[in-house]
């Protein structure tokens, strides 16, 4: 007999009542495919229902220090010198120093030509700094300085790269880049909020539409998290403001309306694909870095992530891990994690810290006193 554990959809949350713990029991000897009972314990969840255990840490942690230093700062809560101390060897040893040996002295690490050259530069950047590249190091400030100074859009009359082209999923990454690396660039920013659609998102076919169909009124998951991620970067290097704030919430509903990958109007699943994880994402949208951009964002959660926060957990193997489900086309001059179905230590890390987001937020609810939670509740 086959033991799965789950959570079920009508999944209380911070807001509602009390957690429901089941699991699906499947008898390995049945002829027939039949759907498994779902057997379920009310009862409140705990955080040890989540926690990674001590041989998954142990995993994670041996590994690169990108990893380890993540790791560290989102499920151990290592004093902060040590997590500074493990994040510092980023630029010298693993992944980032093999990445940053890699750019060329003119800044660019997928050749000089216009358009995929600076796709594979803008994609190594953001690789960078999801690494956690410390920006003060001294390989990080030679290697934003080569961009900064050498790297144009020449179509765009020599548009220095760092201040965006017309794309906002381009832009959205490129002005997170500038807000991590270099300095906040205020007229992008600007740029991206008056191109907030009405529904709160965005999308490149807005923008730049293709010959054959008119500028797109609605938006785009893909572009919308590209430019989330962007905006938040940017408040957090100091710029933050009520109108930019607004817009984020905006697009934050966005998703949330959305339950992170089903169509408003039909209910259905706009994307399977957004139900499997990799790693590097590129510009692609999947419901895992959807949750770690709200955990991220410090967004407390409730029944509009419940559904998203379940896919998350069918998507662990028995042994604790979370695969590589799927490697995009996009590529950089770097291998990290490449086998597909293998386990996968940056997808671990990410639905660790998301769970952890989770269950922390319905922990609080449940230890907060009744009066409180009915005021909540009202």
């Amino acid at each position: 007999m086959a033991v799965v554990l789950q959570i079920t959809s009508d999944l209380p949350t911070p807001g509602g009542l009390s957690p429901t713990f089941c699991h699906t029991v499947a008898n390995a000897k049945a002829v027939r495919r039949v759907k498994p009972p779902v057997i379920c314990y009310k009862r409140p969840m705990r955080l040890h229902d989540y926690a990674p255990r001590p041989a998954h840490i142990k995993w994670l942690l041996d590994s690169d220090p990108a990893i380890r230093w993540q790791v560290m700062r989102d499920l151990t809560d290592e004093h902060p010198d040590r997590i500074a101390a493990e994040r510092s060897d980023v630029a010298t040893e693993g992944w980032g120093a093999k990445l940053l040996s890699l750019q060329s002295p003119s800044g660019h690490w997928g050749g000089p030509q216009e358009n995929r050259g600076l796709l594979i530069t803008l994609y190594s950047l953001v690789v960078l700094m999801d690494l956690g590249l410390d920006p003060a190091s001294k390989q990080a400030r030679k290697m934003i300085d080569r961009v900064g100074k050498r790297l144009v859009f020449k179509r765009l009359n020599n548009r220095p790269f760092l201040h965006g082209e017309t794309e906002p999923c381009i832009n959205g990454r490129i002005l997170a880049l500038g807000a991590y690396f270099n300095e906040p660039n205020d007229a992008l920013a600007r740029q991206l909020l008056r191109e907030q659609l009405e529904d709160g998102g965005w999308n490149c076919e807005a923008v730049e539409p293709s010959a054959k169909r008119p500028p797109s009124r609605r938006s785009s998951f893909h572009t919308t998290i590209c430019v989330l991620e962007g905006l938040l970067a940017y408040e957090r290097a100091g710029r933050k403001s009520a109108a930019l704030t607004k817009a984020r919430r905006r697009g934050e509903n966005y998703l949330l309306e959305r339950r992170m990958f089903r169509s408003l109007r039909t209910g259905e699943v706009i994307d399977k694909r957004w139900l499997r994880f990799s790693f590097p994402t590129f510009w692609h949208y999947d419901i895992l870095r959807g949750l770690d951009y709200l955990r991220n964002a410090g967004i407390k959660p409730d029944s509009h992530v419940s559904e998203a926060i379940e896919i998350v957990i069918e998507r662990r193997h028995q042994n604790g891990r979370w695969p590589l489900n799927l490697l995009y086309p996009e590529d950089i001059p770097l291998e990290m994690e490449t086998e597909v179905g293998r386990a996968s230590r940056w997808n671990t890390l990410r639905a660790l810290r998301v769970l952890r987001w989770y269950n922390d937020s319905a922990l609080q609810f449940l230890t907060t006193p009744m009066r409180r939670r009915n005021e909540q509740l009202a």
